[in-house]
């Protein structure tokens, strides 16, 4: 290499101080030196009159490189090697030092030996890029070139030996300094082009169009910031089963983000379905690497290339796809040559399949002539066989579908360009809801149809999904290809009578893929029936398969569809054509033909619907009176007698009014979730209702049962509120907490936690002032997850045998209402008497007598035995108790002595007690002068029953709550008992209303149902 090309503009006057400062400054007399002098003397850095050391020649090679790379024009390295790059450049000028050799032999050898001589003293540098290598070596050859001149000019012996070579020196660096201020380097105009290309190529590829789309008020230009999804990419290998919609598979070695294809310089050929995101994807890193101006991208749409006559070379890149700028001659090979341009090949299926292999010679030769450049490929799966460019060094990726993560962006992203949020969240409800629909939204392309139709529909999905999956066909099978400028091989209803049929065939044998000679057959029958159709059946089916968007081959000789509803849709259109209704509705009680029913509806006559849900509701069973309730949104045109007669027969499961409704509702499995209504017109029992429902159907289809949660979350009634937070761990516990939990109003709530899952949401989560924590869990892990322990106010421990110990409860200072239930004898009940408790639940304490310390109780259930033959040997004597349960064997030992103790006791509540109280026990009760609510929950075992005769009369009790299995007369006699009753709340199994009001008849009875 040249000196001259260094990157930078180091003339004489920035050098040549710097290298001067390497060799010791000669006193007065020294030019009269006659005699040559060794190199180890002259340099500065060496013996005695050192007046450098190592670090200030580093600083010096430092300086030299520096003012390299800040000189105008493109840097002539990566900007990380810089500092590698100083310091080999230093090593070699100490190496000065090692040369045997004088002043007069260096002049001798010349710039480019004496630099070769420094480069084999000095260690190699290690991992430096091509360009830093070549920098490094002009570097040194242009400083070697100034300390000549320096040698010629400091001896007089030097100067009088050899005056002609000083003098050639000289004239060399004055014509090198003079080349490199009036010449421009090629790097320089390079990569002043360089700054108006890429702005230009990121605000061209900036913005897409979603092609189909021509829907009043719906943008079809978007920014490509909002349009854009980071998708994944996978390998070939089969998808595993059981997985549910929107789903994929682990993590793998083999799966990586779509935009991370070409790292690290690779070579990608990218598969993907019909408006999965290719181009899309393609514009994205276009834009990417035209804003970091790292690479130098080329877009390069093969449908344009091959319009153009031969495809281009490197040169005729930029006006073969319409560029107006124009590059420096030789621009295009230069960045090729040096590894720094990123070729996108685009759309390799949109090209006639006798130009795919012109192509393929085209990137052979591009490849063999400028290796190290990544190479982007797309194509729809069918275009090529697999491998197609394994010999190259490419590797095969696969676009995968949206999640359900992914689709929600989408959806946000799409109204916020549109300018229209309040269609967003119903159109979010409706893909959770409606399963067929949801299966349509798995691409970019889909999703975009189907966010313009809501809102052309002002917020509503069509009454009958049939206008969503005709404008999607037309779409697919003609008019994209039609708007992006590329000619149909088939009309589109010669493709829907192909498509039909295939489905209808994958209908009838209930699978979703046949084999390409099965297909092949269809075809061949069908083919006799189309006038446009050209070709053997082979080439019909490889047209369907190239060009439909619908119909794909995942694997060697097997064909399916794209989407599982368009199977089903297509079918549907088939069987009735063909009469084959009756077919269809024999096939009612498979729930796998639940969508293939309904679209059949919506192809099908008035007449035909008719017999269709008569059909339906001849079989008298929820689920079908609901398919038939759920096709009504089909059927446009209906016999108002058959519609009136569906809409009666759902009224009674729809909505449910108790909780065994709701439970017998939900087995009639997802479809139920989109007929369930509300909140808006429904009763506080019809709303708990519904979210009992769609509660249980939580773990079968949880995205439709959270659409349905999720609008009840303002709901005042708190039943439904504690039914919302009793079901969060059905449901991703993360998306649970945004969609539901945090809008709740938590006034009497208590969320219960035992997963790890759940743990580590609460921690990011507002504050609960009632928390229940369930299961195996430390205290240090359940004090850590609460993110602010000073406010909770009431907190339930349950199961856990890891709580030997109470005392860290005291981190919660506000503490004022603690249960502790089957912790297997945990200590410290004393250190709670530090905390503010006014209520403490317990079954299974080690001491129970520690009871005695919590003073400021003023409700207590207690469900062990206690010690001693007293209430007051184990209960808080000093506590102002107002409520006390007794349950389980509590009363073993003790009965209900000393219980009058507590005179501001208004509410005694008595369990499944395992001893029978007596006479006496009850005498007790009758001393209590505030007792106004008694609750009974009879014995244990149930076949004991409570001794009523032994009740005395308790005039004070106003409010009574039964739960046991007393009969009429029982009842009657305890109503006998309690004279001043104002409400009764009776849990019989047997008992109606009417009979349980008929023996209290001065009291407001409730009956519970459980």
């Amino acid at each position: 290499m040249e000196p001259v090309v260094l990157g930078g503009k180091l003339v004489s006057g920035l050098i040549g101080p710097l290298v001067r400062k390497l060799f010791v400054q000669d006193g007065p007399g020294a030019g009269l030196v006659d005699r040559p002098v060794r190199l180890s003397a002259l340099v500065s850095f060496r013996g005695e009159k050192r007046t450098l050391g190592e670090k200030e020649v580093h600083r010096l090679a430092e300086r030299i490189v520096t003012q390299a790379v800040e000189s105008p024009g493109e840097p002539p390295f990566p900007a990380d090697e810089q500092a590698a790059v100083a310091d080999a450049l230093a090593r070699r000028l100490l190496a000065l030092g090692e040369l045997e050799m004088d002043d007069v032999q260096a002049v001798r050898l010349g710039s480019a030996e004496l630099a070769r001589l420094l480069l084999r003293h000095a260690p190699p540098p290690d991992g430096l890029s091509a360009d830093a290598h070549a920098f490094l070596d002009s570097a040194t050859e242009w400083a070697c070139l100034h300390i000549l001149e320096f040698f010629t000019r400091r001896s007089t012996f030097v100067a009088r030996t050899l005056v002609e070579q000083s003098r050639a020196q000289a004239e060399l660096i004055a014509k090198v300094d003079e080349l490199i201020a009036r010449t421009p380097r090629p790097d320089s105009r390079d990569a002043a082009f360089e700054r108006r290309y890429l702005p230009y190529l990121a605000d061209r590829h900036d913005h897409i169009t979603i092609y189909g789309i021509d829907l009043r008020d719906s943008p079809d230009r978007w920014p490509l910031e909002v349009a854009y999804l980071s998708l994944e990419a996978t390998t070939g290998e089969e998808r595993p089963s059981g997985l549910g919609l929107h789903e994929r598979p682990p993590a793998t070695p083999g799966r990586l983000p779509a935009e991370e294809a070409l790292t690290g310089g690779s070579r990608v050929l990218l598969r993907g379905d019909a408006g999965s995101g290719k181009t899309t994807l393609v514009q994205w890193l276009a834009v990417t690497a035209a804003r970091e101006a790292g690479r130098i991208p080329y877009v390069l749409p093969l449908r344009t290339l091959i319009r153009t006559g031969p495809l281009p070379a490197p040169d005729g890149f930029l006006a073969a796809v319409g560029c107006p700028l124009t590059p420096p001659q030789g621009w295009a090979e230069r960045v090729l040559t040096a590894g720094r341009g990123l070729l996108l090949v685009d759309g390799l299926d949109e090209i006639p399949a006798a130009d795919r292999h012109r192509t393929r010679d085209w990137l052979r030769s591009l490849l063999a002539a400028y290796p190290g450049n990544p190479v982007l490929l797309t194509s729809r799966p069918t275009a090529v066989r697999p491998d197609w460019l394994a010999e190259e060094g490419f590797r095969e990726l696969t676009l995968a579908p949206m999640r359900r993560a992914e689709v929600a962006t989408f959806v946000h992203r799409w109204h916020e360009a549109a300018r229209a949020p309040e269609y967003e969240q119903p159109l979010l409800d409706s893909l959770r809801t409606k399963r067929d629909l949801a299966r349509l939204a798995t691409n970019p392309l889909m999703c975009g149809l189907i966010c313009a139709l809501h809102r052309e529909r002002r917020g509503y999905l069509p009454t009958g999904r049939k206008e969503l999956y005709d404008a999607a066909l037309t779409m697919l099978l003609a008019r994209r290809d039609r708007e992006r400028g590329m000619g149909a091989e088939l009309g589109e209803e010669a493709q829907l009578e192909l498509l039909q049929r295939l489905a209808y065939a994958l209908v009838l044998s209930g699978r979703t893929e046949m084999d390409l000679a099965t297909a092949e057959g269809i075809v061949e029958r069908c083919l006799p029936t189309i006038a446009s159709a050209s070709g053997d059946a082979a080439t019909v089916l490889r047209a369907l398969l190239l060009r439909s968007g619908l119909l794909r081959q995942p694997g060697e000789g097997v064909v399916d569809f794209v989407h599982r509803t368009f199977q089903d849709y297509l079918g549907a259109r088939y069987a009735v054509e063909e009469g084959h209704l009756d077919v269809l509705v024999s096939h009612a009680d498979d729930t796998q033909w639940e969508d293939v029913i309904r679209m059949a509806v919506a192809h099908a006559r008035p007449r035909e619907r008719a017999s269709v849900l008569r059909q339906l509701l001849i079989r008298d069973t929820p689920r079908l009176t609901l398919l038939a309730l759920a096709c009504l949104e089909h059927a446009t045109a209906l016999d108002p007698g058959v519609r009136a007669e569906v809409e009666e027969r759902a009224s009674a499961l729809i909505p449910p009014r108790t909780t065994e409704d709701a439970k017998a509702l939900a087995e009639a499995g997802p479809l139920v979730l989109e007929l369930l209504p509300g909140p808006e017109g429904l009763t506080a029992e019809e709303a708990h209702g519904v979210v009992v429902t769609a509660s249980l159907l939580g773990e079968a289809e949880p995205e439709g049962s959270l659409a349905v949660l999720r609008r009840f979350r303002e709901h005042p009634d708190l039943s439904v509120r504690r039914q919302l937070v009793g079901t969060w761990w059905r449901f991703d516990t993360d998306v649970y907490v945004t969609e539901v939990l945090d809008h709740l109003d938590r006034e009497d709530l208590a969320l219960a936690c035992e997963t790890a899952e759940q743990y580590a949401t609460l921690v990011r989560m507002r504050p609960w002032q009632r928390l229940h924590f369930r299961g195996v869990h430390r205290i240090g892990d359940i004090i850590a997850a609460v993110p602010a322990p000073e406010t909770v106010l009431a907190l339930t421990l349950s199961a856990n045998p890891l709580l030997p110990d109470l005392s860290g409860l005291t981190r919660f200072r506000s503490l004022r209402a603690l249960s502790v239930y089957d912790c297997h004898a945990v200590h410290g009940v004393d250190r709670l008497a530090e905390l503010p408790l006014a209520q403490f639940d317990c079954s299974d304490i080690a001491d129970p007598t520690q009871l005695r310390t919590l003073r400021s109780l003023a409700r207590l259930a207690v469900t062990q035995r206690l010690p001693g033959t007293d209430l007051r040997h184990a209960l808080p004597v000093d506590a102002p108790l107002r409520f006390l349960h007794l349950g389980g064997d509590s009363t073993e030992n003790t009965g209900l002595r000393g219980l009058e103790h507590w005179t501001e006791l208004s509410t005694l509540s008595l369990g499944l007690l395992t001893t029978e109280l007596t006479a006496a026990d009850w005498s007790r009760v009758a001393l209590l002068p505030g007792l106004k609510r008694l609750h009974l929950g009879g014995r244990y075992p149930e076949d004991l029953l409570l001794s009523v005769d032994v009740i005395p009369e308790l005039p004070g009790v106003q409010s009574l709550r039964v739960s046991s299995t007393l009969d009429a007369a029982e009842l009657s006699a305890l109503a006998s008992r309690l004279p001043g009753l104002r409400s009764v709340s009776v849990a019989h199994p047997d008992f109606s209303l009417s009979r349980v009001e008929a023996l209290f008849p001065h009291a407001e009875v409730t009956l519970e149902q459980h």
